[in-house]
């Protein structure tokens, strides 16, 4: 007769959780349309929604309402069980920016995150995390994803043109016909915010 032991994974031996990808919006700036972006790996709102309500939590007070527009989300689930609570989930496909997701916080204010769709490249994640988190924008979640859109196309025809050139050995002769570069913005670091303060100026 033979025995098998298995041993309990120690905390060294166990993967470590992904970290959030998202940036907020600098501490003590004016309340804008967005106060952020978020970046998630799935459109699975059930289970993305917990890690992201255990970092914001701690930042803003207790997160207890979540509203999405579904036409991004395959399915909606009324409530989410999240770290020692529920988080009620409504959904409102009229009034609700598709891109956006709105955070309520018990008693404490109210917060908007542009919502990156999960298949976005890094290069186009980094832009809308830099512009969503700029206090100085005052364009909408839908209007950011249109830009990004177009600066996306922007790039692959500059490099469509470059790599002609080059084949025809333009790169001989010198750079290619000047064209309109494409806007940067800072990227912020992917991950767990810094903290920010409570926004209840934006009203509920």
């Amino acid at each position: 007769m033979t025995a098998t032991v298995s041993y309990a994974p120690t905390l060294e031996d166990r993967p470590s959780p992904p970290y959030l990808r998202m940036s907020l919006a600098p501490s003590g700036s004016a309340p804008a349309l967005l106060d952020g972006a978020w970046w998630p790996r799935t459109r699975d709102l059930g289970a993305e929604l917990p890690s992201l309500t255990a970092v914001l939590d701690p930042l803003w007070g207790r997160i207890t309402k979540v509203a999405v527009n579904p036409a991004h989300w395959p399915t909606v689930p009324r409530k989410v069980p999240v770290d020692g609570h529920v988080v009620k989930v409504g959904s409102f496909l009229a009034e609700q920016d598709p891109h956006q997701l709105l955070l309520l916080s018990y008693r404490v204010g109210r917060w908007d995150l542009l919502v990156i769709p999960p298949q976005t490249t890094p290069v186009s994640a980094a832009w809308l995390m830099a512009a969503a988190s700029d206090p100085l924008r005052t364009s909408t979640s839908s209007q950011l994803m249109e830009e990004a859109a177009r600066l996306r196309t922007v790039s692959e025809t500059d490099r469509a043109v470059e790599a002609v050139w080059d084949s025809e050995g333009g790169h001989e002769a010198g750079g290619p016909p000047s064209r309109p570069r494409i806007p940067a913005v800072a990227a912020p670091v992917l991950g767990i915010p810094s903290v920010t303060p409570p926004n209840p100026a934006k009203g509920m």
